[in-house]
C-alpha cells in the first residue's frame, strides 16, 4: 500500500498548485522584465519559455514514474547513498526555504508599497504567517484543498483585464520579431524564472491520487501559466508604450490603477487583497517542501517543528532585515538563478542518471 495514500491530492488540486505556484509574484513584474529584454516581442518568449518547462516537466514525471513511492529526498538517498544523497537534499532543502523566504519578504514589500506604507514589517510578517502555518501544518492534502478555493476566490480577476483594453494601442506589438531573434532568445532567461514551481513536481508526485494522469496534470498547469503571463504581458505591451513599461516595478497593478469603475476605486488595492491568496500559494508549497525535506533528512515523522522553526526564524528576522525595492530584486535573482539549475539543469542530469542507475541494476521498471 502506497505509505502516502491517507494524504493524497486529486488531479485538480496537482494542477492548481503547480500552476498557483508559478504565477504567484512572476505575473506582476513579468511584463517589465521582458521589456527590458526583448521589447515588446516578449510574448513571443513567454511562450518559448512556457514550452521549455513543459518538457522539463514531463522529464521530471519520467523521472518519479521509475519511484513513485519516493519523494525527491528519498530518491536521491537511493541514488547516490546515504551521504551524497543528503548532502543533495540539504541543498534542495535550502533552496525550497529561499524561495519560500523571498515570496513572502516580496509579499511584504508589495503590500507596504501599495497599501499600508507605515506598517511595520513584523507586523505583517505575524499576520502572514499565522494563515500559512494553519494550512501548511496540515499537510499536501489540505494544502491541495486550499489551492482549489484559491482558484475560485480569484477566478474573477482575469477578467478585469478586458476592461485595461480600453485605449490601447494594438500597433505596439508590431511589426512581430522587430527585435530580432538574438533579445527574443536572451530575455528566455527572465522567462524561465517566472515558470519555476514545476519542479515541485519531484515533492507532489507521491501523493497525487491518479498518478497515470501526472503528465497531462503538469502539462495542463504549464498551459494554464502560459496562457495567463501571454495575457497580462500582451495587455501591458498595448496598454503602455514600449517604454512606459519599464517604468513600473509592477506593471499590472499600474494597469489596474488606470482602471475606473462608478461602484468601486482603486482597483489595484482590491484586487490585490485577493491576489495575496495566490501569492501565499507560491510560499505555501516551498515551505512546505523545506520542512518535508528536513523531516525526511531527519529521519522524523512530524513535520509541524521544523515548521515552527522557519516560522520562528521569519519573524524574528523580520525585525531586523527590512529589504529595499533593489534587495528584493536582487533576492529575486538568486532565487532565479538557483532554479535554473534546481528545475532545469538538474532534472536532466537526474534523468540520465537514473536511466544509468537501472541499467546497471537490471531494474524491471527500466
Amino acid at each position: 500500500m502506497n505509505k502516502y495514500s491517507f494524504n493524497q491530492i486529486s488531479l485538480i488540486q496537482y494542477i492548481f498548485i503547480i500552476f498557483e505556484t508559478q504565477v504567484g509574484i512572476g505575473v506582476l513584474s513579468l511584463p517589465r522584465d521582458l521589456a527590458y529584454t526583448a521589447g515588446t516581442d516578449g510574448w513571443i518568449t513567454v511562450i518559448l519559455g512556457g514550452l521549455v518547462s513543459m518538457l522539463l516537466s514531463i522529464v521530471i514525471i519520467r523521472i518519479m514514474e521509475k519511484n513513485p513511492e519516493y519523494t525527491l529526498f528519498e530518491l536521491l538517498s537511493k541514488y547516490f547513498g546515504k551521504w551524497v544523497g543528503k548532502g543533495l537534499a540539504a541543498a534542495w532543502i535550502l533552496l525550497a526555504a529561499y524561495a519560500a523566504s523571498t515570496a513572502m519578504f516580496s509579499a511584504i514589500h508589495i503590500i507596504k508599497i501599495w497599501i499600508i506604507p507605515d506598517i511595520r514589517n513584523f507586523i505583517l510578517m505575524i499576520l502572514f504567517s499565522i494563515p500559512i502555518y494553519m494550512i501548511t501544518k496540515q499537510g499536501i492534502r489540505v494544502i491541495g484543498i486550499f489551492a482549489e478555493f484559491v482558484f475560485i476566490v480569484t477566478l474573477w480577476m482575469p477578467f478585469f483585464l478586458l476592461l485595461a483594453l480600453k485605449d490601447t494601442q494594438w500597433t505596439y506589438l508590431l511589426p512581430i520579431g522587430k527585435e530580432g531573434v538574438l533579445p527574443i532568445l536572451s530575455s528566455l532567461k527572465s522567462t524561465i524564472y517566472a515558470f519555476l514551481g514545476f519542479e515541485l513536481a519531484f515533492m507532489l508526485y507521491p501523493f497525487l491520487k491518479d498518478k497515470k494522469s501526472a503528465v497531462k496534470g503538469i502539462v495542463i498547469a504549464n498551459l494554464l501559466s502560459i496562457i495567463t503571463y501571454s495575457a497580462t504581458t500582451i495587455v501591458c505591451f498595448i496598454r503602455f508604450s514600449p517604454a512606459e513599461v519599464t517604468d513600473y516595478v509592477y506593471p499590472m497593478l499600474n494597469l489596474l490603477k488606470l482602471i475606473r469603475l462608478p461602484f468601486l476605486e482603486r482597483l489595484e488595492i482590491f484586487s490585490l487583497s485577493f491576489y495575496l491568496f495566490i501569492i501565499f500559494m507560491t510560499i505555501i508549497p516551498y515551505l512546505f517542501t523545506a520542512v518535508l525535506g528536513i523531516t525526511q533528512l531527519l529521519g522524523k515523522q512530524d513535520h509541524r517543528i521544523a515548521l515552527r522553526i522557519l516560522i520562528l526564524l521569519w519573524i524574528l528576522l523580520s525585525f531586523f532585515f527590512i529589504p529595499t525595492s533593489s534587495q528584493i530584486t536582487s533576492m529575486g535573482k538568486s532565487w532565479g538563478i538557483a532554479g535554473l539549475l534546481s528545475a532545469f539543469v538538474f532534472p536532466i542530469f537526474l534523468w540520465v542518471y537514473g536511466w544509468i542507475f537501472h541499467f546497471v541494476r537490471r531494474d524491471p521498471k527500466q
